[in-house]
């Protein structure tokens, strides 16, 4: 019991964290542009330089001072980073029609775009549209069902690319890396 309110306060530190991140960064390029005399953008959130910032506190957490041995941990994490994304559909998930973000019953998760907050959705996942095309179509079953099967299939695959970029990861990582990797989400 107590491991699991350990794990839920450090999700809940990590998010904050994240949160935090994101509007600082939204004060600096604002505090930026006021000093070249432009207006800040609207929603003036840049992805690349969350990413950045994200990885330099990674870098700061795993307490890597070497930038050889960081390289090589920075390119696995985003590695594993991308293939969850890709897994997820993105940050898609389910929103009825008519819902910020909705429209489609999968709440456009199969498609990419940007959402209320300006997170990207990430690729679209080409077998969950097929199959969303077909449930709007209302296609027969038999067609409903390869669409699944081609679904459930590219879905085993990206797993099993997961557990492999995850050994690849582990295998570079200290004992404690591995333990602050596996807190974070980037490992199991």
């Amino acid at each position: 019991m107590k491991r699991i309110q350990h794990l839920a306060v450090m999700a809940g530190i990590v998010l904050g964290l994240c949160a935090g991140i994101g509007r600082l960064a939204a004060q600096e390029e604002k505090k930026s542009a006021e000093k070249k005399g432009d207006r800040p953008q609207r929603g003036n959130f840049n992805p690349d330089e969350f990413r950045q910032r994200m990885m330099e506190r990674m870098k700061e957490q795993f307490e890597v001072k070497n930038d050889d041995e960081w390289k090589i941990i920075s390119e696995r994490i985003e590695k594993v980073s991308d293939l969850r994304r890709s897994m997820a559909g993105g940050f898609g998930g389910f929103r009825p029609p008519g819902s910020p973000g909705g429209g489609t019953p999968c709440g456009d998760a199969a498609g990419g775009g940007r959402t209320r907050g300006g997170f990207s959705r990430g690729e679209p996942d080409p077998d969950l549209e097929a199959l969303q095309k077909a449930i709007e179509a209302k296609a027969g079953p038999d067609d409903v069902k390869a669409k699944l099967t081609k679904l459930r299939e590219a879905r085993k695959d990206k797993e099993s690319k997961m557990e492999k970029a995850q050994e690849d990861l582990r295998a570079v990582l200290t004992t404690r890396q591995e333990a602050i990797a596996v807190m974070m989400g980037l490992l199991k």
